[in-house]
C-alpha cells in the first residue's frame, strides 16, 4: 500500500514544531523547567505523539540542537593551524556557552549523565562528528609540518577543547569565549614540532 502523502506532510510538520518548541523553551526557560506537556502544547500535538518518536525530554531536546546546530561547527582549513583553531574554538565557545543552544546543552549533557542511552546518543550525534573534523584537520596540519607528529592529536583534541567545556559547565560566561580564543597560542607552544636535539 503506498503510504498517503498527506499524512506524511503533516506527520513531519508535527516533528517539526515538536522540535522547534522544545528548543525554543528551553532556549528561554531552562532545560529543568520544560516539560513535555509544555512542549506539546505549544507545538500543537499531544504527549503520545512526542513520545511516538522520542522516549524522553533529553532525546527530543538533543535532536533539536543537532537540528539547530546544523553545520555551525564545520572546521576551517586555511593552512593556518593556528587562525583556524582560534576561529573554530571561538565558534564553538560562542555558541555552546553564550548563544541561545546553551542551555540545551548543558540539559541535556546533565540528563545523559543518568541515562545512557541519551549519552551514546549525544556522542554519536554531537561530539563524535566533531571531534573527527577536528582531528581531521589536526591530522592534515601535522601532514604539513605545523604540529608535532608524537603527540596523538586525540590528546591535542582534549587540550584545546576540554577548557571550553570546564568553563561552560561552571558558568564563566564571556570570560570563557575570550579565554577559548587566548588558549589556542600557548597550548600550541607545546604542539609545535621542535628542533631535533644535538
Amino acid at each position: 500500500m503506498t503510504p498517503d502523502p498527506n499524512s506524511e506532510r503533516r506527520s513531519e510538520r508535527a516533528r517539526r514544531a515538536i522540535l522547534d518548541a522544545a528548543f525554543d523553551l528551553v532556549s528561554r526557560k531552562g532545560f529543568a523547567k520544560v516539560t513535555i506537556e509544555a512542549i506539546a502544547a505549544q507545538a500543537g500535538v499531544g504527549k503520545p505523539t512526542i513520545y511516538r518518536w522520542w522516549r524522553s525530554k533529553g532525546a527530543v531536546v538533543l535532536e533539536a540542537m543537532n537540528e539547530e546546530l546544523g553545520d555551525d561547527f564545520a572546521f576551517p582549513d586555511t593552512g593556518d593551524i593556528a587562525a583556524d583553531l582560534t576561529t573554530q574554538m571561538t565558534a564553538v565557545s560562542q555558541r555552546l556557552i553564550t548563544g541561545r543552544i546553551s542551555e540545551a546543552f548543558k540539559g541535556v549533557m546533565g540528563e545523559a549523565q543518568n541515562d545512557p542511552a541519551l549519552m551514546k546518543a549525544f556522542r554519536e550525534t554531537i561530539l563524535e562528528p566533531s571531534i573527527a573534523e577536528c582531528r581531521a584537520r589536526l591530522d592534515a596540519a601535522v601532514a604539513a609540518g605545523q604540529l608535532r607528529s608524537d603527540v596523538p592529536t586525540d590528546v591535542m583534541v582534549d587540550l584545546f577543547y576540554a577548557p571550553i567545556h570546564y568553563r561552560h559547565f561552571l558558568g564563566f560566561g564571556d570570560d570563557a569565549v575570550r579565554r577559548s580564543a587566548e588558549l589556542v597560542p600557548d597550548v600550541l607552544l607545546g604542539l609545535r614540532p621542535r628542533p631535533d636535539a644535538g
